[in-house]
């Protein structure tokens, strides 16, 4: 009864979909999991209600992920649903496990080889050895190559012939990366080392070709939960091939929309193909999103109806369900620095606003584009993150801290409140809680080691439970020592604490994560989509990009770009993947036609005279300014305005708006102009105005009392 009870609570606040997915029969389960739809949810739900019911044991689900951050959020949901003995890992990470589990059974008492970080060192000893200098760059697009080699399944020798099949944009000629594959290969064999690619292979090998490992790995994960099931490679589908067996109790869970990784060698085609495969499979489709706002969704369901090819059939029509919020924002600038510019001020006025820094994000196609908001996010005072650009536990400042904080075990007392503890610690490392950094470098080094402090405080909320008998229980204060271990285990795992700064990321690195702002930048064509996207899939594939961008908003959407590089550099386009805003339709993002009279109004560019964009939208023009940069609005002239125009709106028996739009006068509120050149540069002002109200307005704006300019007894009847 009491697991009956836990059982319907896992049901408790599902939609519809979501209870369809969780309760689905024992089988293969596929489930389309739009953006922002609660997939983590859904799957976590689906092994704790199996296992709640009794349908399943725990400690036989085996659900594999590709990031330990993913992981960790699965494992800590299941946790709280009250499921424990899960085995929540990235597919290395269970792989690894394996491998190391049966290595004095594979190997016949041999050491297992070691594993290599990073092929980077290797793969530029071999490119040195077929008469290649490589530079540190050269040599991670060759270890890239060798990378989607291997995860496709491709042995040096097939290296040419599958490259040019897949349409690869090679570093080298392709039989010189062929060459460079080959000698890597044999310095790996010769120094003893393997890299992540053989340690699948390992655990491959190791369930093919010896049946008693198969036996024990199958009987031990009956039941397969794969999540992000559209970025499989081929390697790691052999891999959970070899899981399996043949059996079909698997559930797992994508989104085709979101298949961005194909130059890895990920393909979503096994996802495309699941019910061929897997004959009477339970299909079920989440899209309700409760990340985004309606008009983010919006966005996002126009960018990716336009989609072709095979991901295009499991396309999903996403509906918002949170409340209404504002419309994206398009923006055009003159040229870059103009426009990272404009996206520094915006940021600073968000967070001066109340926005955490770590809820806004700068999503960009490359990691060349992130330098020019590196240094206007600097100038602008404003803290960032890097994402990507190096491993949290992996920076210098972070393991000097790491060192300091167990060295610190030694002199702190041992009844210093952790998070003191912590702070003193970080002192000897030249670090204090007050005066940070203004920005730039040294503000993103003190915000990791203000990060250290902040997951201290975090950890120090949750006491040590100690038995001390059968019934006994004592809450034991976290120590230093408590907490060096947890910094070891979270290195270990990359399960990094949240760093307080605005994140720079590129848009394949932002997958996966969500933000309350978000800027897409240098949304040009030539960068998105990038000039090497030739054919016909590669092009959707970066339409997929934009679609990954958009889904990443909860709330707060820019878009824009630089009409040039440089100033006075070359024009270019917009990006084809980009929608217009048809604010006179209701604020729906339209198609052609909307294009189409963007196009018309661009013809006489307007900018925001403050942070300088192209303005599109016709009361936008009016006013000379986006509708979110701050207005100067002379409240006073605005109301002498007013006066006048109802008085001359009555004399003329016409609506007011006739003489002049809220707009109009908005926009003389707030430009004042003083001559006539002024008067006739804000939009809605033509020749038949300015020649019937053309003075009037100037002496108003000059001063001029509404009785002097506009005598009420002139108006009586």
């Amino acid at each position: 009864m009491v697991v009956h009870s836990a059982a319907e609570r896992v049901l408790a606040g599902l939609d519809p979909e979501q209870r369809s997915a969780v309760t689905a029969p024992a089988g293969p389960v596929c489930i389309l999991a739009g953006a922002g739809t609660g997939k983590t949810r859904a799957v976590t739900s689906r092994i704790a209600h199996r296992a709640l019911t009794g349908d399943i044991s725990a400690r036989h689900v085996l659900a594999v992920t590709f990031t330990a951050r993913a992981a960790a959020e699965m494992r800590a949901r299941l946790s709280a649903l009250g499921v424990g003995g899960v085995q929540a890992r990235t597919f290395h990470a269970a792989a690894l496990r394996q491998v190391r589990y049966f290595a004095p059974r594979l190997l016949e008492g041999r050491a297992m080889p070691e594993l290599l970080d990073s092929k980077v060192r290797v793969v530029t000893l071999a490119a040195a050895k077929v008469g290649l200098r490589a530079d540190r760059a050269a040599a991670r697009d060759l270890a890239g190559e060798i990378e989607w080699a291997k995860s496709s399944l491709v042995e040096p020798g097939e290296y040419v012939v599958a490259a040019a099949k897949a349409l690869r944009e090679t570093p080298y000629e392709p039989a010189k990366v062929a060459d460079v594959f080959a000698a890597y290969e044999r310095l790996k064999r010769g120094n003893g080392v393997i890299d992540f690619e053989d340690m699948l292979r390992a655990a491959v090998w190791g369930i093919e070709e010896h049946a008693d490992v198969a036996e024990q790995v199958r009987g031990q994960y009956r039941h397969l939960v794969v999540d992000e099931y559209q970025d499989v490679n081929p390697l790691q589908q052999r891999l959970l091939d070899a899981w399996l067996g043949g059996r079909d109790d698997l559930t797992v869970v994508g989104d085709a929309s979101q298949t961005i990784y194909s130059f890895t060698g990920a393909t979503s085609s096994y996802l495309v193909d699941f019910p061929r495969r897997y004959r009477g499979a339970t299909v079920v489709r989440l899209v309700r999103d409760y990340r985004s706002t309606p008009q983010v969704v919006g966005l996002a369901n126009a960018v990716i109806a336009q989609a072709r090819g095979a991901e295009a059939r499991l396309r999903l029509e996403l509906h918002g369900q949170r409340p209404p919020g504002p419309e994206p924002d398009l923006r055009i600038f003159t040229d870059e620095p103009a426009e990272a510019n404009a996206v520094a001020a915006r940021c600073r006025a968000l967070i001066d606003g109340g926005t955490p820094a770590r809820e806004i994000a700068v999503l960009f196609r490359t990691n060349a584009q992130s330098e020019a908001y590196e240094k206007a996010l600097t100038e602008a005072a404003v803290p960032y993150v890097v994402q990507g650009a190096e491993r949290f536990f992996e920076r210098p400042e972070v393991r000097q801290a790491m060192i300091a904080l167990r060295a610190a075990t030694r002199s702190i007392p041992g009844e210093t409140p952790l998070p003191a503890a912590v702070v003193e610690g970080l002192a000897a490392v030249g670090w204090a809680p007050d005066a940070p950094p203004a920005g730039g470098a040294a503000r993103e080094r003190w915000e990791a080691l203000a990060a250290l402090v902040q997951l201290a405080e975090e950890y120090a909320a949750t006491p040590e439970v100690v038995p001390i008998g059968e019934a006994v229980a004592i809450e034991r204060p976290v120590t230093l020592g408590d907490f060096n271990e947890e910094l070891a285990r979270r290195a270990a795992q990359q399960h990094v604490p949240t760093v307080e700064g605005v994140t720079l990321a590129s848009l394949h690195s932002a997958k996966g994560l969500e933000w309350d702002a978000v800027f897409l930048v240098g949304l040009a064509e030539g960068t998105l989509p990038t000039t090497y996207a030739k054919t016909p899939e590669q092009v959707e594939e970066e339409r997929r990009l934009l679609y990954v961008g958009i889904t990443r908003a909860r709330e707060w959407l820019w878009l824009s770009y630089a009409a040039a590089r440089s100033p006075g550099g070359r024009a270019r386009r917009p990006s084809r993947f980009l929608p217009q805003l048809d604010r006179s339709g209701g604020g729906e993002w339209a198609g052609a036609g909307a294009a189409r009279r963007t196009e018309r109004r661009r013809a006489q560019v307007v900018s925001c005279r403050i942070c300088g964009a192209t303005l599109l939208a016709g009361a936008d023009r009016k006013l000379g300014r986006c509708p979110t940069c701050p207005s100067d609005l002379d409240e006073e002239l605005y109301e002498r305005l007013c006066e006048w125009r109802q008085r001359v709106a009555g004399a003329q028996k016409v609506p007011a708006y006739v003489v002049f739009t809220d707009a109009t006068l908005t926009a003389l509120a707030e430009r004042k102009p003083g001559r006539t050149e002024e008067l006739i540069a804000i939009a809605g002002i033509g020749p038949r105005k300015l020649g019937l109200y053309g003075d009037t307005v100037l002496a108003l704006v000059a001063g001029a009392g509404v009785d002097e300019v506009c005598p009420q007894k002139s108006f009586e009847i």
